[in-house]
């Protein structure tokens, strides 16, 4: 692996679209747009942002995904029954 100089590359953190600027500018922004959503969507992170917007309780946490545990189990079980 090569060296590489930390101090002049710019590390970007998080999720981003670059933009290009060649061409027809309002297609290329809204081309962005959907490419970004798409990314916000998947990653899930309207879902991490609601969830940090309030506190929640260690035992709450663990209720919360005991449950989602059982229904998943509930979930295959039906499958394999069928």
């Amino acid at each position: 692996m090569g060296n590489v100089n930390k101090t002049n590359s710019k590390e970007l953190k998080g999720l981003y679209v670059e933009v290009s600027n060649n061409g027809d500018k309002t297609k290329n922004l809204e081309y962005a747009l959907k490419k970004l959503k798409r990314m916000i969507k998947d990653d899930n992170l309207l879902v991490t942002v609601y969830e940090k917007s309030f506190f929640t309780k260690p035992s709450a946490k663990r209720r919360v995904e005991k449950a989602k545990s059982y229904a998943r189990m509930k979930s295959v079980n039906r499958k394999n029954n069928k």
